[in-house]
């Protein structure tokens, strides 16, 4: 008789720990089928397909970009990544397929920050930063080699980053440019409401998985 109590109990707790982080993901789209790169473009020799995750093993090579297929404009990305020593990558958005995507578009850094040879950065050069405009917080990467938990979250022109549960970038991109940049370089792609996203290799082994993402309402 008190087999089904047992189990009554332990559905109930089942949905309270994963029902809400079920329901928190409602409207999210995988971008990675964790098999091979259909849906992407670009460098797919440094960028491959293996044990359910992205890994870019650029073999001394320059790394390149892998974008998606598709544009997108207001979101939130949901991702994660892991590190290797002194690994040195890139968030792209709003990007074109041409040109440098922290200019013409505009890039999230993915950086290493403990490594010795990034002690003497600029601040808008640390992970999370919108490379060249709006520095982040640093401090709340995980160790090299775990695996860290990001998410994105783009309104034009405002953004939102948030690294293993803390909010590391918060602003407005257009309105901390106004008057210049922090790195005195053009932003063109700060003006650009929409684009691919993709990954900008420096040259670093990094692997990426759970890549989903929410599309948000465009403004009117």
């Amino acid at each position: 008789m008190k087999k089904p109590v047992i189990i009554s109990i332990f559905t109930s707790v089942f949905f309270l720990v994963y029902g809400h982080s079920l329901a928190q993901e409602s409207g999210y789209v995988s971008l990675f089928n964790g098999k091979n790169l259909d849906g992407w473009v670009g460098n797919k020799e440094s960028y491959q397909a293996k044990d359910g995750m992205i890994v870019i093993e650029p073999k001394g090579g320059g790394g390149g970009n892998l974008f998606t297929e598709k544009e997108y404009g207001n979101f939130i990305l949901r991702f994660e990544f892991q590190l290797t020593p002194g690994a040195n990558n890139g968030l792209g958005i709003h990007a074109p397929l041409e040109g440098d995507a922290a200019y013409v578009g505009k890039e999230l850094q993915i950086l290493d920050n403990e490594h010795e040879k990034y002690a003497k950065l600029e601040t808008y050069q640390y992970h999370g930063s919108v490379y060249g405009v709006m520095p982040a917080k640093r401090g709340f990467l995980k160790p090299t080699g775990e695996w860290n938990q990001q998410e994105v979250i783009v309104e034009h022109p405002k953004i939102k980053i948030i690294l293993n549960g803390t909010t590391i970038l918060e602003g407005d991109y257009l309105e901390s440019s106004k008057n210049g940049t922090l790195d005195k370089k053009d932003h063109p792609g700060l003006q650009r409401s929409s684009g691919h996203i993709g990954f900008l290799g420096h040259g670093d082994v990094v692997h990426f998985r759970n890549i989903r993402i929410k599309e948000l309402p465009n403004a009117q």
